[in-house]
């Protein structure tokens, strides 16, 4: 018995489940109902997210014993696993059994969450090996999966009826991001690190996780899946990926976003760790800013969106860009006061000003791309633009792990000093640890923004439907394993290439039946 036949016994098990197997004809009852769960899934896959990634997950793997090198490899996760989205595409392809794909990784994937529950009363090397190879083939599933389903949800779900659908599980994943964010910070601040309540709050997280996302599961199995159109031929990934680095112009975007997404995340994957391990403030702390900057990303991702639409996207990118670089750079000053009060409300501000800023040039970025798109080709550039972001933003944080004990050992001391006749005035700034990281953020991302300058704007693109479709990645079930939102939003490939590619396999076979037809 193969695996999606082994998902299907499993699945006939269970009640008002139905087959895996596509269905030819879909009626319009049929239809809305699948959309109806679609709705109330996300009630499911948002709750087992907010209780097993972000700084949730890095708290637990501090909680480990996790060095910075895990931490850093843990962040990495995320941003390389998209890369499988390629093969995943011929998957689809070949085995035209998206839903059973959907199904069988999401089983396979969030049992991972059971293991991590149990790891939870553990600290041993043992316990943080296999905490990593569980959080390693729970992300790379995650990604095969999800290129499964967006091409299954394109089908399932009306263009005309795609923004309110989504909008709709929006509004549901970010509730319970928020609700269950708030939980998650009152139940780790009741307990104290390293005791053995601390083991049971996370053991309870992360089986809830687990728990949940079996439930999200059933329901997506429930949900009916339209037959694929025939094949039209093999797709040529290499020869769709040739194009878009062969122009000029956006390689020197994709330089932009090389260089930018490599900078942030050298260090924002690190903020729970210096927040905790060098500020020493509490993880429900970490979790409360996580839910400000949650906030802040939502609110500010609709007015980024009629900017964008107003002016340029550059001119949007030339704002947040800058900003969010020097919120980077600020966090040093968390390091500096010696007012604990001042330092939280540093740490606030600073964490509303990434949120709201990093939903720009999230949401720039991807216009960008997308305008320097030729027509019919859109995709093959996005999906370039998006394992460019991957790889810079996967290599990134494993370097920042590995670097750490380097700069853990070193320091730098800066006396300013002010002589006036009413005294003398000192500002002493010391660099040690995590400032260094801020620091070399900050340097980095101004050399992107410099390369931000050398790229030329061009095309149209429809504002309202990309401000959509970005406002729904920034919520995705998997987020940044930093305490700022929406840093992945920009490295999900488009379940949309695959079909991309038959389009214009059509295309060319149409114009060489018209060439041959003429001649």
């Amino acid at each position: 018995m193969d695996q999606g036949s082994a998902a299907g016994t499993v699945f006939g098990a269970l009640p008002g489940a139905m087959s895996l197997e596509p269905q030819p004809d879909l009626s319009l009852a049929n239809r809305e109902r699948g959309l109806r769960l679609l709705v109330i899934e996300a009630i499911f896959s948002g709750g087992a997210a907010a209780l097993t990634s972000g700084v949730i997950l890095t708290a637990f793997a501090l909680h480990l014993g996790a060095s910075n090198l895990m931490v850093g490899t843990l962040a990495a996760m995320p941003f390389l696993a998209q890369l499988l989205q390629l093969p995943a595409i011929q998957l689809v392809e070949r085995w035209r059994r998206r839903k059973r794909i959907a199904v069988v990784t999401s089983l396979v994937g969030r049992t991972m969450l059971a293991l991590m529950a149990v790891l939870a009363f553990s600290s041993e090397t043992t316990a943080l090996l296999l905490f990593l190879a569980a959080q390693m083939l729970l992300c790379g599933l995650g990604a095969v999966g999800g290129c499964a389903w967006n091409a299954w949800m394109r089908d399932l779900a009306p263009e005309e009826r795609l923004g309110d659908v989504f909008a709709r599980r929006t509004i549901w994943l970010t509730a319970i991001s928020l609700v269950l964010g708030l939980a998650a910070a009152l139940a780790l601040d009741r307990t104290p690190a390293g005791s053995t309540a601390r083991d049971l709050v996370f053991a309870a997280m992360f089986a809830a996780g687990c728990v949940t996302g079996l439930i999200s599961a059933q329901i997506v199995a429930m949900m009916p899946e339209p037959v694929m159109p025939p094949a039209e031929g093999p797709v040529a990934l290499r020869a769709l990926l040739r194009q878009p680095l062969g122009d000029p112009n956006f390689r020197r975007l994709l330089v932009f976003v090389a260089s930018w997404q490599f900078a942030i995340n050298l260090a924002t994957p690190f903020f729970t760790v210096f927040i905790v391990r060098q500020l020493h403030f509490a993880v429900s702390f970490v979790l409360l800013l996580s839910v400000a900057s949650q906030v802040a990303n939502l609110l500010a991702l609709r007015l980024w969106g009629r900017l964008s639409d107003r002016f340029a996207n550059t001119s949007v990118l030339a704002v947040c860009a800058p900003a969010y670089i020097l919120a980077i750079v600020a966090m040093i000053g968390a390091s500096q006061f010696g007012d604990r009060t001042v330092v939280k409300l540093w740490l606030v501000a600073l964490h509303l000003v990434m949120g709201a800023t990093i939903a720009g040039v999230t949401l720039a970025s991807t216009n960008i791309a997308l305008k320097l798109s030729p027509k019919g080709s859109a995709t093959a550039y996005v999906a370039t633009n998006a394992m460019t972001t991957a790889v810079a933003a996967g290599i990134a944080p494993i370097l920042g792990g590995l670097l750490a004990q380097f700069f853990a050992a070193r320091q730098f001391e800066l006396l300013a000093r002010w002589r006036s006749p009413n005294g003398v005035f000192t500002l002493p700034i010391t660099l040690a640890a995590w400032d260094f990281y801020f620091l070399l953020a900050g340097l980095i991302g101004l050399y992107a923004i410099h390369r931000l300058s050398l790229v030329r704007e061009e095309g149209e693109i429809e504002r309202r439907a990309m401000v959509g479709q970005v406002l729904n990645e920034t919520r995705r079930s998997i987020r940044n394993i930093s305490s700022v939102a929406g840093l992945r939003a920009a490295t999900d490939l488009p379940g949309a290439l695959l079909r991309d590619a038959r389009v214009r396999i059509r295309l060319k076979r149409a114009q060489q039946a018209h060439a041959a037809k003429t001649h």
